[in-house]
């Protein structure tokens, strides 16, 4: 099933992120994700995230799969060049991946390998068009491919709480003439400026899904806020989290922070997406807290 389909009869998809194990046994995310991510749309699978080595996202999407869930397979730049990138595009389609994102990916020199060499061969605009070339039957040398050509849902990823908003809309404008046909935010935090963002970017007329990660602790989004562009968490949320250090380590503040966030930006986005980040037994609470 593509995503792409529910945004166009209007449903309001919710999907939520896993990242792969540092080994190959992934019985546990697969029970989790089977527990508790059973009921969302679809499971995002990260790609080697924030470069730190882990079993691959095609692997991991195809256990999904196996398991009666429907993946998304994230795909980055950083660590293929366009020959393996098409490949692993053509073996999704193989296994029946019909979901993706695609990313440019974080620099190798902030993961556990700093010392390896970064590909970039592409970038996320270039990669959305190599994605749209193989649908039309042909890879970027222009040789063609054999049987019927491949079809994906393609989502890309923006910044709509970026200070710089006309960047941002720029990239987005690009992405959609390269092939996207949905997005899916960073991590939002201030719902005012996600509001105002999605009151420009309604122009283009493509879905765009609300980023949501639910905040564990004051260290991690202070972290967040030195680190990551386009995030900023407010200092009333650090406050709420500061509070009660017991209801944050439990995780109810940060739930409750998460699902206000949802329930303010939902009137203006077509979807949700989780990040989790290895709290996925807490999001069916969360989509209770949010109304969804």
């Amino acid at each position: 099933m593509k995503i792409t389909e529910l945004f166009k009869r209007g449903e309001f998809p919710v999907t939520a992120e896993v990242g792969p194990p540092k080994g190959f046994h992934i019985e546990h995310l697969l029970e989790e994700a089977k527990t508790y991510l059973k009921d969302i749309t679809a499971v995002n699978v990260t790609d080697n995230q924030s470069s730190v080595m882990r079993l691959g996202s095609l692997a991991t999407c195809k256990a999904l799969k196996d398991e009666g869930l429907t993946p998304i397979f994230q795909l980055t730049c950083r660590d293929r060049n366009r020959l393996a990138l098409q490949s692993d595009l053509l073996s999704a389609a193989m296994f029946g991946i019909e979901n993706l994102l695609l990313l440019t990916g974080d620099h190798t020199t902030l993961g556990d390998h700093p010392q390896s060499k970064p590909v970039f061969d592409l970038d996320s605009v270039s990669l959305l068009h190599t994605v749209k070339t193989l649908e039309q039957g042909s890879d970027l040398a222009g040789n063609p491919l054999d049987g019927p050509p491949p079809s994906f849902a393609k989502g890309a990823v923006v910044s709509a709480c970026s200070d710089s908003v006309d960047v941002q809309l720029a990239k987005m404008e690009l992405k959609i003439k390269a092939g996207a046909e949905y997005f899916q935010t960073q991590a939002v935090f201030e719902p005012e400026k996600f509001i105002q963002f999605m009151e420009k970017a309604k122009q283009f007329g493509v879905p765009v899904m609300l980023g949501v990660i639910i905040p564990k602790s004051v260290g991690m989004v202070k972290f967040m806020n030195d680190n990551i562009a386009g995030i900023n968490v407010p200092d009333p949320l650090i406050d709420e989290l500061r509070a009660d250090k017991e209801k944050t380590k439990a995780g109810i503040t940060g739930v409750e922070i998460a699902a206000r966030i949802i329930r303010e930006c939902r009137p203006y986005c077509q979807g949700v997406h989780i990040m989790a980040l290895g709290w996925e037994s807490k999001v069916p609470d969360l989509l209770a807290q949010a109304g969804i």
